[in-house]
């Protein structure tokens, strides 16, 4: 069995630092236990994914290589206005059926959180992040690219479901509203 090679640990990762402290400020104002950024590094080099536990080292993979920050490192950039997001209780979640129960409206709250989460983290950029539940093998993870032109995909465990749009609002994607 091949033993996993050493992830260097770093203390930036130079202009990714604000998509770092963007998740760090996002987790740490939500009930988020994780959140996770696939954010766009230009022409011809491939997507950088920051991966941010609740107190854990922030990874960055950076196509073939993968970095690890303190989860308190002390970066120069600041995070972008992030919206408040209200602490809610754990849902109850049944992995067949897709069902959510919990606070009423606090799905849409969080993925309208993550939708901004995404929004601040710049064009063609990916936000998710993970909620606990009742059910402890069955996170609540919502994800949403950023600009709302697809559809909020929230997974109960590792079964995903997208999320259909208000009572009244236009499907993503849909210029006609």
């Amino acid at each position: 069995m091949d033993a996993e090679p050493d992830i260097e640990m770093v203390d930036s990762v130079g202009e990714l630092d604000r998509v770092v402290v963007t998740l760090r400020d996002f987790l740490h104002r939500s009930p988020a236990a994780r959140a996770i950024a696939v954010v766009s590094r230009g022409p011809g080099e491939e997507a950088a994914v920051v991966d941010c536990g609740r107190f854990e080292a922030i990874e960055v993979e950076l196509g073939d290589r993968t970095v690890r920050l303190a989860h308190d490192a002390q970066l120069a950039a600041e995070p972008p206005p992030l919206p408040d997001v209200k602490p809610i209780p754990p849902f109850e979640v049944d992995p067949e059926s897709g069902e959510v129960a919990g606070t009423i409206g606090g799905l849409e709250h969080l993925a309208d959180a993550v939708g901004a989460l995404a929004d601040a983290l710049g064009p063609e950029s990916v936000a998710m992040a993970v909620f606990a539940t009742t059910d402890p093998s069955n996170p609540l993870s919502v994800s949403c690219r950023a600009g709302g032109a697809e559809p909020t995909v929230v997974a109960i465990g590792d079964r995903p479901f997208e999320l259909p749009p208000p009572p009244g609002a236009a499907p993503p994607g849909d210029q006609a509203a």
